[in-house]
């Protein structure tokens, strides 16, 4: 059962690096913003008060969001490593198919579109940004690129 759970969490955790390093790459070849995990961290500090915010920005700020919201973007990423693990089967460790990540990559794009970002003040998948449809498709990319990355670490440790 260890074998299998702590699988899961690398898979969580390499699955996030990968979406990380896209992240780094679309800023240095194409000048698009970092993630900026401060907001987050800052949603996450205030959740026990409140889901959602008109504007993340008018919250109370918090010294260690930055922080937080890194620690609470890799503890996403593991939870989704082991709800891969566990809705594929622990058989699937031992021969990883794309189709399950891939399929679980695009399902975990709705937490941002339907939670997170009418949390922060963005409203339902980012309709209240002034460009919506490429923030979507960013998050599909991303959520495409996080699925190899569960995948790959799959077979890398297999």
């Amino acid at each position: 059962m260890f074998d299998v759970l702590w699988r899961a969490v690398a898979i969580g955790i390499g699955a996030t690096v990968l979406m990380d390093l896209w992240a780094i790459l679309l800023h240095k070849a194409f000048g698009q913003p970092r993630p900026n995990w401060g907001p987050v961290g800052r949603w996450v500090w205030h959740l026990g008060d409140k889901v959602f915010h008109d504007d993340i920005g008018d919250a109370a700020p918090y010294a260690h969001e930055a922080a937080l919201g890194w620690a609470f973007h890799y503890f996403v990423g593991i939870v989704y490593g082991i709800i891969l693990v566990v809705l594929a089967g622990a058989g699937w460790l031992a021969a990883p198919t794309f189709l399950p990540a891939f399929i679980l990559g695009i399902v975990t794009v709705g937490a941002g579109w339907f939670l997170l970002a009418p949390g922060m003040g963005a409203g339902w998948a980012a309709s209240k940004r002034p460009n919506p449809m490429r923030i979507r498709a960013l998050n599909l990319v991303s959520h495409t690129v996080f699925a190899l990355g569960l995948w790959g670490t799959a077979l890398l440790i297999r």
